[in-house]
Formats: structure tokens, C-alpha cells, sequence
């Protein structure tokens, strides 16, 4: 009988997508797939340009039925193309009551309480406006900085209200900028980072490659706070607290 590996998957967008790939540096996912071989099988269910809407439409056909594979661990990370203007050429854009409402029905889904798994919900991060402020054949900007951080706050107030974890990946981001809530950066002015009513930020710059998806900086970001995360709440699913699904080979009897 074929040994289970129970599942630590990942669902989200293309930051999530792209976790896997290594074309310009240290991938979150290929990281964590280290970290827990032969303890946890990690899935990644990124789809690139999805928003909420289509996440809750797509999830019944990525989430195994329990008696195929057991989710022990679930990172839910939607909401960077839920956050676009309404007025968009992308089409993304998802009022922010219905990607709350949509969120709250992913969680609550049955394909996903079948399992219990330990979730996290994970904010969108910051973007970048000035990267693509110039974008060939756009018509306006098609993403602002207060905007997704308006996402962002709405995934904390959800995790606090349906006592969820929640990765305020928004927040980590903008400390490694600097950015204070109480005084912007410094002490001084509010204007977020990233809005093109500021300076650049170089360490933004340095974090998102296209002002929207990550570099390797900024995949350790989400690394680092994603391991912390799951070490403080749920120390038992540390890698290295988990048994491997099958004996080390000194142990193996055939």
C-alpha cells in the first residue's frame, strides 16, 4: 500500500506561481519543499492573473478529498490582482466587500474544513507604482499603493474576525523599507512607499522586480515570515519536529 504524504499547499496567484522558479535567485518554494522532504508533500496551486472570484470557483478541483491526501498545512495569498482599479485593462479588479465575502467562503468551503488544516491567510504586499507607471499600451495606472494596502488590511480583520492566522506580509515588506505607520518613513511624511507621488524607494526596487512580483529579496521576506509564523503558532509542524513518512535507511528492515 502506497505510503501518504499528507500536503502543506500553497493557493494563491502568481506570487504564488512563481515560487517554484529559481530563473533569477532563491525561490520560496523550492526552499520549503527542502525543508520538508520526506515529511510533507508541498503542493504549489498558484495560478497566475486569478483573483478571489476565480479562486473560489476553480477550489473544489485543488483540494484533495481526504481519503486521497490528507492538507495539514494551507497558505491561502490572494489579493494583489483583487486590488486593480476598477477601471483596469486587466479585468482583475474585485470590489473589496466581495474579496472579503470571497475569502470568508474559501475558508469555510467544505472541500477545504473537510481537512481542519492549520490555514494562513497571507496579505497581498506592497506594490511599486513607478515601475509600471510607463507600461506600453496602458491607459492610467492599473494598481495603487493605497489601494492593495486597503486588501491588506481587510485579510488582517478577517484572519482577527474568523481567528485565522494571518502573514502580514504588507507590513513585513514595508518595515524592511522602513515605512512606520505612525510617521512614514523616518518620522515624516505618509505618502506610502511605492506611490508615485514619492521618491522611489530603493530597497522596494530592490524587493519587486516589476514593482508587483517578488525578487529572491523579496521571496525570503516570505520565507523568513512564513517559517516564523508556522514555528510560533504551530511549533509540532516545524520541519524538523515532523517524522519522516518513512524510515531512515539505518532503520529500514525489508
Amino acid at each position: 500500500m502506497a505510503a501518504l504524504y499528507d500536503q502543506f499547499i500553497l493557493f494563491g496567484d502568481s506570487l504564488t506561481q512563481q515560487g517554484w522558479s529559481q530563473e533569477r535567485g532563491f525561490a520560496f518554494l523550492a526552499q520549503l519543499g527542502d525543508d520538508y522532504v520526506r515529511r510533507l508533500d508541498v503542493v504549489n496551486r498558484g495560478f497566475s492573473g486569478y483573483n478571489t472570484t476565480q479562486a473560489l470557483a476553480i477550489l473544489p478541483r485543488i483540494i484533495p478529498h481526504p481519503n486521497h491526501a490528507k492538507v495539514k498545512l494551507l497558505t491561502i495569498f490572494f489579493g494583489a490582482n483583487d486590488a486593480s482599479l476598477p477601471h483596469a485593462s486587466n479585468n482583475q479588479h474585485v470590489p473589496l466587500q466581495t474579496y472579503t465575502a470571497n475569502l470568508r467562503s474559501i475558508l469555510t468551503h467544505p472541500s477545504i474544513t473537510a481537512h481542519a488544516p492549520h490555514i494562513i491567510l497571507i496579505t497581498p504586499p506592497p506594490i511599486n507604482e513607478h515601475p509600471m507607471a510607463h507600461d506600453p499600451g496602458v491607459a492610467g495606472p492599473a494598481r495603487r499603493a493605497a489601494c492593495t494596502k486597503a486588501y491588506a488590511d481587510a485579510v488582517i480583520t478577517l484572519g482577527l474576525e474568523m481567528r485565522v492566522a494571518v502573514l502580514d506580509l504588507w507590513g513585513a515588506v514595508m518595515a524592511r523599507v522602513g515605512w512606520d505607520a505612525g510617521g512614514g518613513v523616518g518620522g515624516g511624511e505618509v505618502v506610502l512607499p511605492g506611490s508615485l507621488e514619492r521618491a522611489r524607494e530603493p530597497v522596494l526596487d530592490g524587493l519587486l522586480h516589476d514593482g508587483l512580483h517578488f525578487s529572491p529579496e523579496g521571496y525570503r521576506v516570505l520565507y523568513e515570515e512564513l517559517v516564523g509564523l508556522i514555528a510560533e503558532r504551530w511549533p509540532e509542524l516545524r520541519p524538523e519536529a515532523l517524522p519522516f513518512v518513512l524510515p531512515g535507511w539505518t532503520e529500514f528492515r525489508v
